[in-house]
């Protein structure tokens, strides 16, 4: 049986602070364990039965259970806490220096370069949320046509417009000129479109948002299966934080479609690697200080677990992370650095303890033995662990968990 491989990123589930959090002013942020806390305990049955209260203590969660996964915690090595960083790690790239960020917006060089390439006037250039955002200044830019520019702690350049105000791809091609312009030192990680719609008080961002990031600087776990011929798939934005190079990817209006994609691939007749991003726990309820809503959508996806585990076949590995955090208990509102959960789970995989483990890379650096190709990076598979000594989850009688969606 062709051997197949799925990272599945749960975008902004952090499961504590990393041991430099303190440098990135992060100290205390522990985005699960502060939403266990505050809803009076973790309901996550499926996530339970899979491992996740013995990855570290969590409010709610048992960690005596016999577990269907092999589990641990993963600490973040390179330099900075956005997706790009995240994910490009998660798939072998370590990066020693941060992307630069603009606490005080961006230069007055850069604002009037980006005016003078795309032709209108540019609005905002602070630092703030998408929602405040739009609220301050969406009126304007309604009147007037200006791009409305703004960043956040996270090294990005985005670019807000009314959808019936400048069409969308007028707005795509002002953001390939940013992506065009911005040069080091000033190498932002991504370049973000966000259309919206709407009226003043009541803006909606749209699904047709846009990343366009840099290349990674080095070869990912994507080249090296490309290269060996190995199919890839991607769901969300995936393929944005690569800049396209190494699969294409179906993007989403939520988790919920997100989530209905991977069932589709796993029960499919795809081989290779499914690299999917379930964005919504980060982008509406992270950045927003939801932590009802944030809850509301681990429970969601713990629903859905166990439909997704039984389409796994015999030569499966599932690997369940994500690419930082965002504790919606603390003041702020962007990414926090934090350690990652880590469930990897497959009907051959051993539920063996995996410990923390030094960098997300070792997840690339599995999927890559595991697919059956060389791949050098900065990471360490964990390969054999899974499949070394120990009860087998069939010979454990593996059924699919209770308490979820079928």
């Amino acid at each position: 049986m062709t051997r197949r491989a799925v990272i599945l990123v749960l975008d902004g589930v952090g499961a504590g602070a990393a041991t430099d959090a303190a440098t990135y002013g992060d100290a205390g942020s522990d985005t699960l364990g502060h939403i266990a806390e505050a809803v009076g305990g973790l309901e996550l049955p499926a996530l339970e039965a899979m491992g996740l209260g013995r990855t570290r203590p969590l409010a709610g969660m048992r960690s005596d259970v016999v577990p269907l996964a092999a589990w641990g915690l993963m600490e973040p090595r390179s330099a900075g806490k956005d997706s790009t960083t995240g994910h490009w790690e998660l798939a072998g790239v370590a990066i020693d220096r941060p992307f630069p960020t603009y606490p005080r917006g961006f230069p007055q060089r850069l604002v009037e370069e980006f005016s003078a390439r795309t032709g209108r006037r540019v609005i905002g250039n602070v630092v703030g949320s998408g929602t405040d955002i739009l609220t301050r200044f969406g009126p304007e830019h309604e009147r007037t046509g200006a791009w409305i520019l703004y960043t956040s702690a996270d090294s990005v350049f985005q670019v807000a417009a009314h959808e019936s105000v400048v069409p969308l791809a007028e707005l795509y091609a002002a953001c390939e000129t940013a992506r065009a312009m911005l040069v080091p030192p000033d190498n932002v990680s991504r370049v973000i479109a966000r259309p919206f719609t709407g009226e003043p008080g009541a803006y909606t961002r749209t699904a047709n948002r846009r990343d366009i990031s840099l290349e990674p600087p080095a070869e990912t776990l994507l080249d090296v299966l490309e290269a060996a011929g190995i199919a890839r798939q991607g769901v969300g934005k995936v393929d944005d934080l690569f800049a396209g190079r190494g699969l294409t990817s179906r993007h989403t209006r939520g988790n919920e479609e997100g989530i209905r994609l991977i069932a589709d691939w796993l029960a499919g007749a795809n081989g290779g690697l499914l690299f999917a991003n379930l964005v919504d726990f980060d982008q509406l309820y992270g950045h927003r200080n939801d932590v009802v809503g944030f809850y509301g959508a681990l429970r969601e996806f713990d629903s859905a677990l166990p439909s997704l585990l039984s389409l796994c076949r015999e030569d499966d590995l599932l690997c369940i992370t994500a690419d930082h955090g965002n504790d919606p208990t603390t003041p702020g509102t962007d990414h926090s650095r934090e350690r990652v959960p880590l469930l990897v789970f497959g009907p051959r995989v051993r539920p063996v303890p995996l410990g923390t483990r030094s960098t997300f890379g070792d997840v690339g650096a599995t999927v890559a033995e595991w697919l059956g190709v060389e791949f050098f990076c900065c990471g360490t598979s964990f390969a054999s662990e899974l499949l070394g000594s120990g009860p087998r989850q069939q010979e454990q009688g593996w059924s699919r968990p209770s308490g979820g969606a079928t």
